[in-house]
């Protein structure tokens, strides 16, 4: 017979990890669907958000956001320092009252987007255009945020 010396397990049996990793699961499991269902339900509420770009060239900001559908009466833009709000509303073309709807997926109601700028503009410089449903806003920098060019002298 012969004897050999006894060592531990190379899978130990960890209880409170097993606990640990189960109790993640069920909260992951509760979480996903209540954060899905919260973040659709607030864009529901608030109405509709149109898509928004923001450029960024040497001079100027240009702003650029989907507003299908509207015209330029029912667009409002206001800058508040380096806040620039883009607001408005998509009104309903034509009503059927007498029609049964199959699906309603466009979006109407009043918006509002709100930009926090990353520096300084010209407010009495910017210009704003509307056409083919794109609304396009041009901000000059002012010429403290322009950047600048510095000559290196050779001493």
């Amino acid at each position: 017979m012969m004897l050999t010396r006894w060592q531990r397990p190379e899978t130990a049996w960890l209880p409170f990890r097993h606990l640990s990793v189960l109790r993640n699961e069920i909260e992951r499991l509760f979480e996903y669907p209540l954060n899905a269902l919260t973040s659709s339900s607030q864009d529901f509420l608030s109405g509709w958000s149109p898509s928004i770009d923001l450029y960024d060239d040497r001079d100027h900001f240009v702003l650029k956001a989907e507003l299908p559908g509207m015209k330029k009466e029912d667009i409002d833009i206001s800058m508040h320092g380096d806040v620039l709000t883009v607001s408005g509303e998509r009104k309903e073309e034509e009503t059927y009252d007498k029609a049964e709807t199959y699906r309603s997926e466009r979006f109407l109601g009043r918006f509002q987007r709100t930009l926090t700028l990353p520096s300084a503009v010209d407010p009495n410089k910017v210009q704003a255009s509307y056409k083919d449903g794109i609304l396009t806003v041009t901000l000059p920098k002012s010429e403290e945020a322009k950047p600048k060019q510095i000559e290196v002298k050779v001493a």
